[in-house]
């Protein structure tokens, strides 16, 4: 601790920390990273973009929001899913889709 002469009402670090361990914690991102994915219904989509509007303003730097094609955080897009899961060549498992291939053996379809 260090203390002083004038302006002694507030204590000071002066080159405590200046060299050797990390303080704090910090997150490396790329340049077309995604740093927040949010799935909501279709009818709150504007109230999403709106919360993910202001939470950019947290982040250093300059953020897109970008709003997916695909269903939920799946990598099929939305009219395929729909079709995919009526014919039973999807089953919703969680937060991703189990694909079921037209293909294997045959012990696979009883």
């Amino acid at each position: 601790k260090m203390l002083s002469c004038a302006g002694a009402d507030r204590l000071q670090t002066g080159m405590r920390g200046a060299f050797g361990k990390p303080q704090g914690t910090v997150a490396r991102v790329d340049i077309g990273q995604t740093i927040l994915s949010l799935r909501c219904k279709d009818q709150h989509e504007a109230q999403a973009i709106e919360a993910l509007r202001r939470a950019k303003m947290k982040f250093p730097g300059r953020q897109k929001i970008y709003v997916s094609r695909n269903w939920g955080f799946t990598k099929f897009h939305r009219d395929i899913y729909e079709e995919w899961r009526g014919i039973k060549k999807l089953i919703p498992a969680g937060s991703h889709a189990k694909y079921i291939a037209d293909h294997g053996p045959l012990s696979a379809w009883k």
